[in-house]
């Protein structure tokens, strides 16, 4: 792997990971639609790391509040005391049945997530699920006003995501328009929902790279993935957060359907 296929790797997976439009199927898609060897898997630790550093460093602030205020509600045993509070369960709860779904199906997930064209079919149902999400929009509902059905409901959501084609960000945003929050609210939601889940997939990538015997070897181009996934990733949160302020995730189901149907199209000549 050269320096410009780290950087690559890097802007795929900082722009795929937080963009409804799933970061484990574009990794599949793209190298299979190029002839490109597949990512290298010290390179994809490092653009975990990186993207899992950009959301804690946007929500650094949000994060700090949340762990601080669970450390005060089990002090004073008060641990649902504060909006805060609450949101940090909320999340510990939300985050248990990807862990669950990815520990019972991993065998079963090994073989799917190596398979192009499932990805390519899948990110139509990805497509499907951000209209769902859209059509479902009500609003109305804050974080302050979130019970532990909603977080649950979101987190089960949020399994489906363990599929190449399917977008973490998506489906927990979709979910949450249909539990009656403002997009706004549902995708500051998937983004702190997804903290441990992208960290246990960092960490799991870490010790894999721990392991790597050539690891002094390849410094250079993982450096460059790691900061191009931190800075890509960070201006795609940015971006999302402040497009659905104002705009649909519409155009994110555009592309989903476009980019399954360019790559079958492509297949299907080949």
């Amino acid at each position: 792997m050269g320096i410009i296929e780290a950087i690559l790797l890097g802007i795929i997976q900082g722009a795929t990971e937080f963009l409804p439009i799933s970061s484990s199927g574009h990794l599949l898609l793209i190298p299979s639609l190029f002839n490109l060897d597949e990512p290298n898997l010290n390179a994809i630790a490092m653009a975990h790391q990186g993207t899992l550093l950009a959301v804690i460093v946007y929500f650094r602030l949000d994060l700090w509040q949340i762990i601080s205020s669970v450390y005060d509600g089990i002090k004073t045993r008060q641990p649902l005391a504060t909006t805060h509070a609450r949101l940090g369960w909320y999340i510990a709860a939300g985050s248990i049945p990807a862990i669950i779904a990815g520990l019972l199906f991993e065998d079963i997930l090994e073989k799917v997530l190596t398979n192009p064209s499932i990805a390519a079919v899948l990110l139509f149902c990805n497509a499907a699920i951000l209209v769902l999400g859209e059509r479902a929009l009500k609003g109305g509902k804050t974080l302050s006003t979130m019970a532990l059905p909603d977080a649950m409901v979101i987190g089960l959501a949020q399994t489906l995501a363990l599929l190449p084609g399917i977008s973490r960000s998506g489906v927990t945003m979709s979910t949450g328009l249909g539990r009656s929050f403002d997009r706004s609210t549902a995708a500051r939601f998937s983004f702190l929902l997804g903290v441990p889940v992208i960290a246990g997939a960092g960490l799991l990538a870490a010790l894999e790279l721990a392991r790597a015997p050539d690891i002094g070897d390849q410094l250079g181009y993982l450096a460059a993935t790691f900061v191009t996934a931190f800075i890509v990733g960070y201006l795609c949160i940015y971006f999302l957060l402040r497009w659905v302020r104002r705009h649909s995730l519409y155009i994110f189901a555009v592309y989903s359907a476009l980019a399954g149907s360019i790559y079958l199209l492509i297949e299907w000549v080949r």
